[in-house]
């Protein structure tokens, strides 16, 4: 009995605070571009240099997590039943 309570206390841990990440930093750096919201290229000779534009964060750097973006679309979803 105590192994599945354990596990149950566990998991709500862990539930409960990607839950508090999400209501207190929905954004988080895009994967894609590293949060600079373009590619990093270099010229021949090494420098660095801007690349084009990051498709997947829209050239912001940031992009919405998971757990808020679903918590977004519920909240739409719960709104627009209530009108």
């Amino acid at each position: 009995m105590a192994l599945p309570l354990l596990a149950f206390t566990c998991l709500l841990l862990v539930t409960l605070g990607y839950a508090g990440m999400c209501a207190a930093v929905p954004f988080k750096d895009c994967r894609r571009c590293g949060g600079f919201g373009f590619a990093m290229r270099t010229d021949r000779k090494g420098k660095a240099k801007r690349g084009r534009d990051c498709r997947k964060c829209r050239a912001t750097g940031k992009r919405i997590r998971i757990g808020r973006h679903l918590w977004n679309l519920w909240r739409g979803v719960h709104r627009a039943g209530t009108r």
